[in-house]
């Protein structure tokens, strides 16, 4: 018993460890500029807040609709990662523009949405499987700040080189989580 419990708390450390990979990617990128260790710290807080924030909702929705349509529920909800996985996995090939982000105000507010909003129909997709939404709602937000800080520091120190490995990571991830979602 203690294994599975173990086993299903490393499954949701590893499914937020997927989807804050882009908060990284953007963080190195952000971590280039000349930032000062404060700004660091608040980035980093707003990314993981919006990291709670948006899967809830799709939690939220995603438990509504599993109450209408329980039988296919689980089948619905793995196609919904297998497609995310597959996009982040076909998108970290294309070539990226990068530009210059001075993260604060609206500006830290759009980088942090759309960082998180990847983490919408993933919400959806666990709010449609059941599993405890406190736990992995805390676990992506944690994930996503620590993440973003570890991107920033990286990228006052390093250049773009992890970006692209670390996105077809996340998005491998998201897929084999909704293949054994279909077929488990």
């Amino acid at each position: 018993m203690f294994i599975e419990w173990l086993g299903g708390i490393g499954s949701l450390l590893l499914m937020s460890f997927a989807l804050s990979v882009d908060g990284f990617s953007v963080s190195l990128g952000i971590g280039l500029q000349s930032i000062r260790l404060k700004r660091i710290a608040i980035i980093g807080l707003v990314i993981g807040l919006f990291h709670i924030f948006v899967p809830l909702m799709g939690i939220l929705i995603g438990q509504f609709i599993s109450l209408k349509l329980e039988y296919i529920a689980s089948v619905i909800s793995g196609f919904i990662l297998v497609f995310i996985g597959s996009y982040m996995i076909f998108s970290a090939f294309h070539p990226k523009t990068y530009f210059k982000i001075n993260p604060k105000g609206i500006k830290l507010l759009s980088v942090a949405f759309l960082v998180s909003v990847d983490s919408f129909p993933v919400g959806v997709s666990i709010g449609m499987t059941g599993i405890k939404t406190i736990l992995i709602i805390f676990f992506f937000g944690c994930s996503a700040t620590i993440l973003a800080w570890i991107g920033m520091l990286i990228g006052r120190k390093a250049h773009s080189f992890v970006g692209v490995y670390s996105e077809v990571l996340g998005g491998i991830i998201l897929f084999l989580f909704g293949l054994n979602s279909i077929f488990y």
